[in-house]
């Protein structure tokens, strides 16, 4: 078994997860709950983790897995699929198309793969370690991505997703300020920010609140793509409870303005 035989079950993975995701968001049919944090779940959130799940338990019998909704199983020493069945929930539930399907694969700390699919945008980006990072659109051929060459923070976009995560840091001030240094600033938000950052589209994305399964998948595309992830304190990886890619160029600039190094 190779990284491509892994690439290629997230890919499918991916496949049979927007098949349950995409007809259920169009025809808005679904049942909404609150999780015991008050963030909202559907139906559909369940049934695509369920069917990761199931099909990872055939295929992968040996690896453990973390899921949004379902937790975790078997042990995270290894090699661990990382499952968001919807990230960017709220925007799903109110019809906003801005939402995503992300599997990562990991082997402890390090990361194998990396897979965001985006039905309702067209849209969708993978990478694998030593693989570069990719793209297609509207079912088009993989397109090979890379993050910007912007190097002054005046000519910087930056994304992020919204305001009050960073009050309740005790970090707004600090933030706002920094938003005030950069070109130009949207709130893209969830998983779309990052994706741009591989892109180049944008040049820096961060929240200051997130969960290991919001950032897995989305790590190894930003660094196969030329660019840095890491949490505010300036460590690499998905491990913490926060996020900032760059193109790296910019990364330890942001750092020092919004981090809490």
């Amino acid at each position: 078994m190779t990284t491509a035989d892994d690439l290629t079950l997230a890919l499918e993975l991916a496949d049979a997860a927007d098949a349950i995701s995409l007809p259920r968001f169009s025809a808005h049919d679904f049942a909404v709950e609150s999780k015991p944090d008050l963030s909202p779940v559907t139906e559909v959130d369940r049934a695509v983790e369920q069917h990761v799940s199931d099909a990872l338990a055939a295929q992968r019998p040996d690896d453990a897995l973390l899921g949004e909704e379902y937790g975790s199983r078997g042990d995270d020493t290894g090699r661990r699929w990382i499952i968001d069945p919807i990230d960017g929930t709220k925007n799903f539930v109110r019809g906003v198309p801005v939402w995503a399907t992300l599997i990562g694969l990991y082997d402890g700390t390090d990361p194998i793969l990396g897979v965001v699919s985006a039905p309702a945008l067209g849209m969708r980006w993978w990478a694998r370690a030593g693989g570069g990072a990719h793209r297609t659109t509207a079912g088009g051929p993989p397109q090979s991505i890379a993050v910007s060459q912007v190097s002054a923070l005046g000519d910087a976009s930056v994304s992020y997703s919204s305001l009050s995560g960073w009050k309740e840091r005790g970090l707004r001030g600090g933030f706002l300020d920094f938003l005030d240094d950069v070109w130009r600033t949207r709130a893209y938000g969830d998983f779309w920010s990052y994706m741009m950052v591989a892109e180049g589209i944008v040049d820096i994305a961060a929240e200051p609140d997130l969960e290991l399964y919001d950032m897995a998948a989305l790590v190894p595309i930003v660094t196969e793509a030329g660019g840095r992830f890491t949490g505010l304190e300036g460590t690499s990886g998905p491990f913490g409870a926060d996020a900032v890619a760059s193109n790296g160029i910019l990364h330890d600039t942001a750092l020092d303005r919004i981090g809490v190094r």
